[in-house]
């Protein structure tokens, strides 16, 4: 064996080990010093997408501040479901994109915004191959979803300073709760509808109190709750589908997938707009009106058209919804 193949064989043994304990940005860099072929590059691993000198932020093991983001889901080299730390001081050496926003409803009016644009997170952090996907989580469990599409078309932004302060002196909540928004928060340099499904159009994903990170597979999370049983592909169904994968999945989960800050599961949302449709109507229009302490936000835009779509497909998840038509 050479030397060359010997110096491979070395870099390939570090850099297994070392991705046992997630030092992946010195084993990148350690390839990179010894000069391995690019045949030894792609054995370790390493997407197609990392130039040898274009090393992603650092991760950490374990949380080192309340501050680290945590980053999880499907990540470039380690098994899914890992769950990595990036401190805040490692985010503000990635590129940075400063916006004043004038239509985020989190704000008052006109704010400076700086930080990381989703797009840069899935080049720095390393991103698997498969995701297409990344899901912000926050500490009430709402969760927002970002596809590539959304992505591409909105530019979406992890917040990191907001009139150049960081997140201590960033305003409260906008619901009056006086709730920190912080330790991160996505908004948007503007914000213009690419579509509308009956009466439920394209929103803004605009969650604070951003906590995890996860780049996931698309087709994954929202296969779970795609309509089910035989009147899955009808227009109707498919229709309230579409408003459910945009606006229900941000506190509503169907197993694993999908936000928890409702606590009310897919199943439960089912089994109530089969036994009572009307009351599950009358509280999407209005939840307040039925419980004033809830936090679901109302959708008087929604007519009776979207509210039915909505009905005939989360049906499709009860036995007995199932084979109403």
């Amino acid at each position: 064996m050479n030397l060359a193949r010997r110096l491979e064989c070395r870099f390939l043994l570090v850099l297994t080990r070392l991705r046992a304990t997630m030092d992946y940005a010195t084993a990148l860099q350690m390839l990179a010093d010894s000069h391995c072929s690019p045949g030894a590059v792609h054995r370790a691993g390493i997407h197609p997408q990392f130039k040898i000198n274009h090393l992603p932020v650092s991760f950490h093991v374990e949380r080192l501040s309340p501050s680290d983001l945590e980053v999880g889901g499907e990540l470039a080299g380690l098994p899914p479901g890992t769950t990595r730390y990036i401190t805040r001081d490692d985010l503000l050496t990635l590129p940075q994109a400063s916006y004043t926003v004038t239509g985020d409803a989190n704000f008052a009016g006109p704010t400076q915004i700086r930080g990381v644009l989703l797009k840069e997170l899935v080049r720095h952090v390393g991103a698997a191959p498969e995701s297409d996907l990344i899901v912000a989580i926050c500490r009430d469990q709402y969760r927002a979803n970002y596809p590539l599409a959304y992505i591409a078309a909105h530019h979406p932004l992890l917040v990191l300073t907001i009139n150049g302060k960081p997140p201590a002196a960033w305003p409260k909540n906008a619901e009056g709760h006086g709730v920190d928004m912080g330790p991160y928060m996505i908004s948007h340099p503007t914000f213009t509808s690419r579509f509308k499904s009956l009466s439920d159009r394209d929103e803004p994903q605009i969650p604070w109190g951003v906590m995890r990170i996860e780049f996931r597979d698309e087709k994954a999370v929202f296969g779970t709750i795609v309509p089910r049983g035989p009147h899955a592909a009808e227009p109707a169904v498919q229709s309230g589908y579409r408003v459910a994968r945009q606006n229900c999945l941000r506190c509503h989960n169907m197993g694993g997938e999908g936000g928890q800050k409702s606590g009310y599961p897919w199943p439960v949302l089912a089994a109530w707009a089969t036994a009572s449709p009307d009351h599950f109507a009358a509280y999407v229009h209005n939840p307040q009106a039925t419980d004033p302490h809830a936090q679901m936000p109302g959708n008087p835009e929604y007519d009776a058209v979207t509210v039915q779509s909505l009905i005939a497909y989360i049906r499709t998840f009860s036995p007995q919804g199932r084979e109403k038509p």
